[in-house]
């Protein structure tokens, strides 16, 4: 029997599960593994762990299929031009089938190559611009897919961060889950910004090539799909040689991944490139389009108005308005100057003025313009001939009559005590070397750059213009200032102010409706009131301070006579005008005192035109309108609206009235607009120490309404009236308007009837009578007596 150790029965014991040792050499290998292992155990773990933390305040896409990107609103006028545009981005939608497929090519090539290969995030990509960027030594290579340049557009910000990229992948994972890759690359093409302005394909192509995004060609879409990396740098406008090169990387990455070939790039990068010319957005209708964007944003919230793509067609005749605009600020510019030169607007240091002409910097620098442009200039030198000025880059002259206006020079606020007249003055007495002036380009020498200025300046005195179609209400003209920029304040609809005489049609409309004829007999002279409560005395005058006697109610209302009107006034109640007024439109409240013969109750400029526009269109009231249809932007109809017209007063009434105010024209106050040369009638207003002039007038088709004065109510100046600071502004749009507005006649109602009648009796006319003159009545109102022969004065 063999003896057995302890020792060995421990080793027995034990060496059931024993194990060779390893060869060495495996060892390592082993430990590796274990740790490659166990590292990437971690790693994934931790990726999970950074996935779970990043994704924890990720945005939802679950409403992606229904996202809708920021859309403009779009307003049109009568004949359907484009007025003006609300929007937060410039961006129109258009559906991926309606895009070239040169474009999808193109991005695809330069964008992302395996567009349709990945799941949001390239792999592949990021490793390719890894070692692009490491052989470079230059970060030239970005790694983003067109996913998660969609994901970073829609949910995140710009900012360059490890966070943000964690998320933007995490996010176009998403996406690709949620949108196929046709839905995910039309809403990129649809989302990006391609400069000026511009967001999604088809707003750039309108910017850049004025073209539909269906039109583009090989070399355009070419060019645009390079745009986007970087908007600024690949701009033709500001960099027209980079942008060019960017188009030719596009073109050779549509060659390397099978879209073109070698000889299409070649042709395609030989063609010239035709680019829009970017100009400012012309604010046409800036008043009327803020009226719409506060209608709008009240019936659809500002989201809609700025976000929702609203298209809506309006009343607005984009030629008319460009003619009010210009007639009111022509106007303006002329009052101002009848009232005299305020000085400079600033003053230069000589040494300033020669390093700005040097550099062409500040005014030294060329500008565009044409004549009739109002600029700033510098005066460089005076003599008796004239000032030497630089004004848009172009040197130029302001001979003597170009600044003979300012010989009359207004020292403070007062347009009726601070005014200085100095008829002697010569050009070295208005201006002086570095004063900086306002300067109107009469003639232009394109050649050698120079140019013949007057003297200008920017008025004060403020004025607003509206116009409509009588017929229907509609709004075709709307100016509510000067400057849009300067005041924002809607004269034209929200400022009410004293109309003066130009209240006095309704009166007399009145007057008809109750039986009176413009044949009637009123006594034009001196009445004083009493108002013992309150111990006032009130004395009317006329504007001529005279009297002129028994007068009848056409020649009272042709020329204005305040004396006749107060005393018809009194004659067929207060109480009566009142409600008249009310039903041709006007609003605000009357005061109801004898006051109201002289326009002494504030009305709105837009009241008072439309009631004018109850007498052009036959006794019939059209509300005034300013939209026609607003839909939304899938093309459903959100509203829809048609005239709103009523019968306000008969038709003979509304005639014998217009035919009145004829006469205004013809041989009353307003006898200027007799150049116009159509059937026009209309009032003249000015009320005391003419702080407020208007002119008020229409054709049968086209009723327009003027009003200048300072909003802090004050002078306009000595005998600047109704006829002189407002109707010109009436006689040049109303001369432009008549170009698209079509002639007519007012129609004559049948129960108008004819009467020759004795001017100064208003009765019969005897037979032979060297004075008859013939008069219209409504029917049954025709005098039947016939005048006797009044007695010759001694």
């Amino acid at each position: 029997m063999a003896y057995e150790s302890k020792h060995d029965k421990d080793e027995m014991s034990q060496g059931m599960d024993y194990r060779a040792p390893l060869d060495p050499k495996w060892s390592w290998k082993i430990k590796l593994l274990i740790v490659s292992a166990s590292l990437m155990i971690g790693g994934a773990v931790g990726l999970v762990g950074v996935f779970w933390y990043f994704s924890k305040d990720l945005p939802s896409i679950e409403s992606l299929r229904e996202y809708q990107p920021s859309l403009v609103t779009k307003i049109y006028g009568d004949d359907r031009q484009l007025v003006g545009q609300f929007y937060i981005e410039r961006r129109v939608l258009v559906p991926l089938a309606q895009m070239p497929s040169d474009l999808l090519h193109a991005i695809i090539a330069v964008e992302d190559s395996r567009f349709y290969e990945h799941k949001g995030v390239d792999p592949l990509g990021i490793l390719r611009a890894m070692l692009t960027n490491i052989e470079t030594l230059r970060l030239r290579q970005g790694a983003s897919t067109i996913t998660q340049q969609l994901a970073r557009s829609l949910f995140l910000s710009s900012e360059k961060s490890f966070k943000r990229k964690v998320k933007e992948a995490l996010l176009a994972w998403k996406m690709e889950k949620v949108l196929s890759k046709d839905e995910i690359l039309e809403l990129y093409l649809n989302q990006i910004y391609f400069g000026h302005g511009s967001y999604g394909v088809q707003s750039a192509a309108r910017t850049y090539f004025g073209k539909n995004v269906d039109q583009l060609n090989l070399a355009e879409v070419a060019y645009l799909a390079g745009v986007p990396r970087a908007p600024t740098e690949y701009s033709p406008y500001n960099n027209p040689e980079r942008a060019k090169q960017r188009q030719g990387i596009v073109l050779r990455r549509m060659v390397e991944e099978g879209f073109i070939t070698e000889d299409q790039f070649r042709n395609v990068y030989r063609q010239d490139l035709y680019f829009q010319k970017i100009e400012k957005e012309e604010e046409v209708a800036p008043y009327f389009l803020e009226y719409l964007r506060q209608y709008l944003s009240a019936a659809y919230g500002e989201d809609a108005v700025y976000k929702g793509g609203l298209t809506v067609y309006t009343t607005l005749n984009l030629a008319m308005q460009k003619a009010a605009t210009q007639a009111l600020k022509d106007g303006l510019r002329e009052v101002d100057k009848r009232q005299g030169y305020r000085g400079p607007v600033a003053h230069r240091n000589p040494k300033e003025l020669a390093h700005e002409e040097e550099t062409g910097i500040g005014l030294m620098g060329m500008v565009v313009v044409k004549e009739g442009d109002v600029v700033d200039g510098v005066v460089t030198a005076v003599d008796d001939k004239g000032a030497a000025v630089i004004a848009a880059g172009r040197t130029g002259r302001i001979p003597p009559e170009g600044m003979a206006w300012a010989r009359k020079r207004l020292k403070g606020p007062d347009l009726l005590k601070d005014v200085e007249l100095n008829s002697e003055a010569k050009p070295s007495d208005i201006l002086h070397v570095g004063d900086v002036v306002k300067v109107k380009l009469r003639r232009l020498d394109s050649r050698n750059k120079t140019a013949v200025f007057s003297l200008d300046q920017d008025p004060v005195v403020e004025g607003a213009f509206i116009a409509l179609d009588p017929r229907t209400g509609a709004i075709k003209a709307m100016v509510g200032g000067y400057d849009f920029k300067r005041s924002e304040f809607n004269r034209a609809l929200s400022a009410r102010r004293q109309p003066g005489s130009a209240f006095k049609p309704v009166i007399y409309a009145t007057a008809i409706e109750r039986g009176l004829t413009p044949a009637t007999i009123m006594v034009d002279s001196p009445i004083v009131f009493v108002d013992e409560e309150q111990q006032k005395v009130w004395r009317p005058e006329n504007y001529e301070s005279k009297f002129y006697g028994p007068i009848s109610l056409r020649e009272a209302l042709a020329h204005s006579r305040n004396l006749a009107t107060v005393k018809l006034l009194e004659r067929v109640g207060i109480k009566n005008v009142v409600e008249f007024a009310k039903r041709v439109g006007i609003n605000s409240p009357l005061t109801p005192d004898l006051s109201m013969a002289l326009g002494s109750s504030s009305v709105s400029l837009i009241e008072l035109t439309s009631s004018y526009g109850v007498f052009a269109n036959e006794g019939v009231r059209a509300e005034p309108m300013a939209v026609l249809s607003v839909a939304d932007s899938s093309g459903q109809v959100l509203e829809e609206h048609e005239p709103v017209a009523n019968e306000v007063i008969a038709k003979e009434t509304a005639y014998v009235i217009t035919n009145m105010m004829e006469d205004v024209i013809q041989r009353g106050t307003g006898w200027r607009a007799k150049v116009l040369n159509r059937p026009l009638a209309g009032k003249t207003g000015t009320t005391n120490d003419f702080t407020d002039a208007w002119f008020v007038g229409f054709a049968p088709n086209l009723a327009a309404g003027v009003w200048v004065g300072f909003d802090d109510v004050r002078s306009l100046g000595d005998r600047e009236a109704g006829a002189s600071a407002a109707l010109p502004i009436w006689i040049n749009f109303m001369r432009a308007a008549f170009e698209v507005v079509p002639e007519m006649t007012f129609p004559i109602p049948e129960n108008v009837v004819y009467a020759k009648i004795d001017p100064q009796t208003g009765q019969l006319a005897p037979d032979g009578a060297e004075n008859a003159a013939i008069e219209i009545f409504v029917k049954g109102t025709e005098p039947t007596k016939v005048s006797h022969p009044q007695p010759k004065p001694a």
